[in-house]
């Protein structure tokens, strides 16, 4: 089955941090890889990304689901709750509605619908271990919904690769290029489509472990700065994600923003 209209709806993971395009200010991702390759296969092919970073699942469905029901997709992929997860005042009953009725919106207005868990990161972040059982809930709640709405998804919890470092930025939170390559294979396996198996390969060589050292300047140079800020932001009522756009809010030839050569070059491997 070919595609014509890709739209993709969600936060930072969604918008492809932590894989800024060579050169330009602007960040790729598993969704640029995803729409490359669909691009190939259908000359028709058009691609939205609507996502916006910081925003929880019920932001996305008031301000990004309007935006994609009038681009009339024939493939959503919406990718979010991980900054449902991270939010103060949590409450596992709450997060399952957003998600619930995120996936039923998406399932209204496009025949076909991908979405996707949350990976463990508890082997990668100090003290990540505390955030594991709202990741857990999140991605049960993910899952009957998906069963429930006959969305497909993209079950990332089972991943081995989140032990290893590579896959991931700086912030050990968003995905490196080899993450989002990884993240693209799963997508276009789950569609029916041919990649590029050297994405899924594991990666050569034997990751490094942080230590100590590495975790405390992590703390200081990834954790702190944000949690500052999202205080800062929270006492002039400010929520995550004001200020910033959707990368690419208009259907688009996928040639206007990355080629498949482009993509799949061996630098960006």
């Amino acid at each position: 089955m070919s595609y014509h209209r890709f739209v993709v709806l969600g936060d930072s993971c969604a918008e492809g941090l932590d894989d800024p395009y060579p050169g330009r200010h602007q960040y790729r991702g598993w969704a640029d890889f995803v729409a490359a390759r669909l691009a190939e296969e259908e000359p028709r092919f058009r691609y939205a990304n609507l996502a916006v970073r910081g925003r929880r699942l019920d932001q996305i469905v008031p301000e990004q689901v309007p935006a994609a029901t009038r681009l009339e997709p024939d493939l959503i992929a919406l990718f979010g709750g991980g900054n449902d997860v991270m939010s103060r005042g949590w409450d596992a009953r709450t997060v399952a509605r957003r998600v619930d009725a995120a996936i039923r919106a998406c399932t209204e207005i496009s025949p076909t619908v991908v979405t996707f868990t949350l990976s463990d990161i508890s082997n990668r972040m100090p003290l990540g271990a505390r955030m594991r059982p709202r990741i857990v809930a999140l991605n049960e709640a993910i899952r009957e919904a998906a069963v429930s709405y006959g969305a497909q998804l993209v079950d990332l919890w089972p991943d081995q690769a989140v032990t290893d470092s590579r896959y991931f930025g700086a912030d050990r939170l968003h995905l490196s290029t080899h993450g989002h390559h990884r993240l693209a294979a799963y997508v276009l396996g789950l569609l029916g489509v041919d990649h590029d198996p050297g994405w899924l390969a594991p990666l050569p060589g034997t990751p490094s472990h942080a230590g100590w050292r590495a975790d405390l300047n992590w703390v200081m140079r990834e954790v702190l700065p944000v949690a500052v800020s999202r205080t800062r932001n929270r006492l002039v009522g400010r929520q995550p994600g004001d200020g910033f756009f959707a990368k690419r809010p208009d259907l688009l030839p996928m040639a206007q923003e990355m080629t498949l050569d482009e993509a799949w070059a061996p630098g960006n491997a």
